[in-house]
């Protein structure tokens, strides 16, 4: 997904019901990531979540995608008392009009998975930022800061 390009016409699952991607408005944060629950992920969620009501300030939405259930998204939103919507993706859809179902190694292993990523859709709804291959620490607040100078 280059710079320029528009919130791809994707339908996700949020709380239970189907909701078109671009319905959520913009400006816009998408950021994908690959599994409820584990270390790098819980901690990226919380950081989005700490960060909610300045992103709401600015006039930003925030939406987590994974291919994890519904279901999965509520136990995980539960359990750490997370604020930022999340996505699910199941079949993939979404993953794939971003560009993140990628191949990665783990131990010698080749396996397909989200590749941690972030998009940040301008009012116009234009992809104004991308961060691929994103380190967990201190992402939240450059995506943050990034969202303010829209």
């Amino acid at each position: 997904m280059d710079d320029g390009a528009t919130i791809p016409d994707v339908t996700v699952t949020i709380d239970a019901k189907a909701v078109p991607l671009a319905s959520l408005g913009a400006p816009l944060v998408v950021y994908f990531y690959p599994k409820d629950d584990t270390t790098g992920c819980t901690t990226e969620a919380k950081d989005f979540s700490t960060l909610a009501d300045a992103f709401a300030a600015a006039g930003v939405g925030v939406v987590g995608i994974s291919k994890d259930t519904p279901a999965s998204h509520a136990k995980f939103t539960a359990k750490h008392g997370l604020t930022v919507s999340l996505a699910s993706d199941v079949d993939g859809v979404a993953c794939e009009a971003f560009g993140v179902w990628v191949e990665k190694a783990m131990y010698g292993r080749k396996y397909m998975g989200i590749e941690r990523a972030t998009f940040l859709f301008g009012a116009d709804g234009t992809l104004a930022r991308a961060w691929r291959k994103v380190r967990v620490a201190g992402h939240a607040e450059a995506v943050l800061a990034a969202a303010k100078a829209l």
